[in-house]
């Protein structure tokens, strides 16, 4: 990895440093230093590299003085060493200071080697775009684009902004977006996605969206705002570096006085014992590594086409004990079919065409699905006012008469008896004086559906339930290929609502609950979970709002991605705490009693950073 201006720089100051701090030993164990005439001489030699390698370090302890805070990492640095120098410990102090700013670099390096996994998404935002005007084109800000514009974009070019293709086929690589290697194929009329790269073929597309509306805009504003979202165990490191770090300065000073002053001991041994105290309590470990183990989880996340909004989110993903799903779009495929047609009277053609008429303005995918069934021109009908009653249908004026097309819940508001249907979604056909027929609609259950639910179940969820506002026969008809616990059918956006919230009051404080929809009609029920999976949204910026963790493709197998990766990442942050503070107190004991060196409380503090950095960097390779 390339080292930063400043890292390269602190770098070469730690190289000078170590070299001539070497030279001093070197020269102290052949008892050259012993000829130096004063001590004043031996301790400008040591303060020398002291200096050379620690300035920063002192010049901002001192700034925090002036602002009245004494209880920076820095500080603790400071104190510890000053007074190793005041009471002869020169080697040490030098020491002390040379191998903090070894482990600094090795953190930033780190820290940096995280950020790169996030920050590659940055790359993904164009620079120029190339509009097209009156046969010309020029080169142009994205941000200048407006809905409407002509941009062309050619081979081995990113899409700049959201649109639709009106001329030229290609293949796109989507890996940044959705983390899959497989090409995508576009042709005139698909929707074309900004941060996509055009593998081959020139396209000219239409735009449909400002950059900063865009696909990539949203995403990048998330990902921006990941970090500020702490989660539980982060947030409790934070407050607890707050009262430990007061808490062990004053146990120092402690230490320092009380038994030179009520036991009359040594004051420079019991100095000494403070000093070491207070380098074995830097929480360098604790601070640096807990954080870096979630920043690394959400970019091997980020990796894998699947965005976590914060440390927050990751954590409760890592503790989801129950999932819930939608079923349409989720489960099954999203692409519905005319299956059967049964009229009460007459043929199927003209019920089938009714039908259709009566859902002329649906944008529903049923509506669309009779629509494209129907043959019948549809501009023999006088088709007129139509209304959607949510959860229920449509009614439409058709021929100067109303017409109802929906599911059972409306025919019984009519009053009218219906057909039943065993399988698929029944969408029901009536006027008000009689009920004309049935159309059965199926929408087949996802390929990997079920291998993806019984992984699930394999990293640790308990429980997988469907929620659906279809038919009992339709959502009985996905359950049966499909290893859920629980199915709850004909529900209404609300009833959704209603059902999370009662599954929630049953899990326990230290269990999540998770929701996976599509985003946008389930955007109540993915507020109301612990935390919201918006599943196959590429492109959909009310997915990305609504969802806790965004999955950029319709492959379920990203949720066992983002379950073990969460699951690894908070596992790795309890370790990282539980080493850290295990060595630190037993050390803090050990220096406490004149046992520990000053060397030793070096290792426990620079050493444990540097092994739980180390540790928290797995986060990055999970597969």
């Amino acid at each position: 990895m390339r080292l930063s201006k400043k890292d390269r720089h602190v770098l070469v100051r730690i190289v000078s440093t170590a070299a001539l701090f070497l030279v001093l030993l070197v020269a102290e164990h052949t008892g050259q230093l012993e000829r130096l005439p004063s001590v004043w001489l031996l301790r400008a030699c040591y303060a020398v590299p002291y200096f050379l390698i620690g300035y920063d370090i002192l010049w901002k302890s001192l700034k925090n003085v002036c602002h009245l805070r004494f209880f920076d990492e820095e500080q603790l640095m400071l104190y510890a060493t000053v007074a190793a120098f005041c009471i002869g410990e020169y080697p040490e102090a030098t020491a002390v200071m040379l191998l903090f700013q070894i482990g600094e670099l090795f953190q930033r390096i780190a820290v940096g080697k995280s950020r790169k996994s996030i920050s590659d998404l940055m790359d993904i935002c164009p620079v120029v775009a190339y509009r097209e005007t009156d046969g010309a084109i020029e080169e142009v800000d994205p941000e200048d684009l407006v809905p409407g514009d002509i941009i062309v974009v050619k081979a081995g070019e990113r899409v700049p902004v959201d649109g639709v293709v009106v001329h030229g086929v290609a293949s796109l690589d989507t890996a940044a977006l959705t983390g899959e290697s497989a090409p995508r194929d576009v042709a005139p009329g698909d929707a074309l996605y900004s941060g996509c790269i055009n593998l081959n073929g020139t396209l000219r597309v239409e735009v449909k969206k400002k950059f900063e509306d865009s696909t990539v805009a949203i995403i990048l504003e998330m990902v921006e705002n990941a970090s500020d979202k702490k989660a539980k165990t982060e947030a409790f490191i934070t407050r607890f570096a707050h009262v430990y770090t007061p808490a062990v300065i004053a146990a120092a000073a402690l230490l320092a006085l009380i038994p030179p002053l009520v036991l009359h001991g040594d004051w420079s041994e019991w100095i000494r014992r403070a000093c070491i105290f207070l380098v074995i309590s830097c929480p360098c470990a604790l601070v640096i590594s807990v954080p870096l183990s979630f920043f690394g989880g959400i970019g091997a996340a980020s990796r894998a086409g699947v965005l976590v909004k914060g440390s927050n989110c990751l954590e409760a993903v890592a503790k989801m004990t129950t999932v819930v799903f939608d079923r349409t779009g989720t489960l099954t495929c999203g692409r519905f079919s005319v299956t059967d047609i049964r009229p009460a009277d007459g043929d199927k053609t003209a019920l089938l065409a009714l039908a259709a008429a009566a859902e002329y303005y649906s944008d529903h995918p049923i509506a669309a699905s009779i629509r494209a069934e129907n043959q019948v021109d549809l501009t023999n009908f006088a088709i007129g006012s139509s209304e959607t009653l949510t959860g229920q249908g449509v009614k439409t004026e058709v021929n100067d008469e109303m017409v109802w097309a929906g599911n059972e819940a409306l025919m019984r508001s009519l009053g009218h008896t219906q057909q039943p249907v065993e399988t698929g979604t029944a969408v029901h056909v009536a006027t008000a004086a009689r009920y004309l027929g049935v159309i059965v609609i199926s929408d087949s259950v996802k390929p990997g559906a079920a291998e993806a639910l019984c992984r699930l179940k394999q990293n640790g969820v308990r429980r997988c339930i469907m929620l659906t506002g279809d038919h009992v026969s339709a959502a009985g008809a996905a359950a049966a290929e499909l290893p859920v616990d629980d199915v709850r059918a004909e529900l209404l956006p609300q009833d959704k609502v209603a059902a999370v919230e009662e599954l929630l009051k049953t899990r326990s404080s230290k269990e999540t609950l998770g929701f996976v929809g599509d985003g946008i009609n389930d955007a109540p029920v993915l507020a109301c979970a612990d935390v919201g999976f918006a599943m196959g949204t590429l492109g959909s910026d009310a997915a990305i709002e609504a969802a806790d963790v965004v999955i950029m493709d319709d492959d379920l197998n990203k949720m066992n991605a983002a379950v073990r990766i969460a699951r690894k990442t908070l596992r790795i942050a309890k370790e990282n705490i539980a080493f850290a503070l295990g060595v630190k107190a037993a050390v803090l004991l050990l220096g406490a009693l004149g046992i520990a060196s000053l060397w030793l409380a070096v290792f426990a503090d620079v050493g444990v950073m540097m092994l739980a950095v180390l540790n928290a960097m797995r986060t990055l390779r999970t597969k």
